[in-house]
């Protein structure tokens, strides 16, 4: 059966629109956002490479990744950004491409959400690319209003990942999602009835 990435831009909604997906397409779900938390909060291999790079002004009193500074410092310095995915990419394709190879060999759907799926090049990879994507405007207001961010953290985030127009030019399906939760779990009932259609 086919294996389905999901990706799009920061705040654009990807995992609502996964979660309702969830309930559509019965197969394995896997969500990079959470795995990197996971590798973040448990794994002693990231955590001393992250330790190592950045020293302890990115840990918490015990010495593992602290998010929050993690997050502000490299989003202050580019290099500093590449080495965290250095760090970090690696094991999160790692897991992915692990289990979505059962799926893609022996049936069922594997549905993997991965925000960095175009930057990190794995599209060829995937059997269908879904972007979720919405306005610039609807992008920073839920960075502001549901994250808390500044703005200009929210700039540097959104300067750091490819443009949602070139991420759609190369999807094979695209979930506009700048208007209620309702109209997103229409779109992800529309999608997976076209994909069981045609996987038979």
């Amino acid at each position: 059966m086919p294996v389905l990435g999901v990706t799009g831009g920061i705040a654009t909604g990807k995992s609502s629109f996964t979660n309702f997906l969830r309930r559509e397409l019965p197969g394995e779900f896997f969500d990079a956002d959470a795995c990197a938390h996971e590798l973040l909060a448990n794994d002693a291999g990231v955590q001393q490479a992250i330790l190592a790079t950045f020293g302890p002004e990115a840990c918490d009193p015990t010495g593992k990744p602290d998010r929050p500074k993690l997050r502000a410092l490299v989003f202050s310095d580019e290099r500093k950004r590449h080495q965290l995915e250095g760090i970090l990419h690696p094991a999160i394709r790692e897991r992915w491409t692990e289990r979505a190879t059962p799926f893609s060999r022996e049936g069922g759907w594997f549905v993997a959400d991965i925000p960095l799926l175009f930057e990190t090049r794995a599209e060829a990879s995937f059997d269908h690319l879904v972007v979720v994507a919405c306005s610039p405007a609807t992008q920073r207001r839920r960075l502001a209003e549901k994250r808390g961010l500044s703005a200009d953290l929210a700039e540097k985030i959104l300067a750091s990942q490819l443009d949602l127009p070139t991420k759609i030019n190369q999807a094979h399906h695209v979930i506009w999602n700048d208007s209620t939760l309702t109209c997103l779990e229409r779109q992800s009932r529309l999608l997976a009835g076209w994909l069981r259609a045609r996987a038979g």
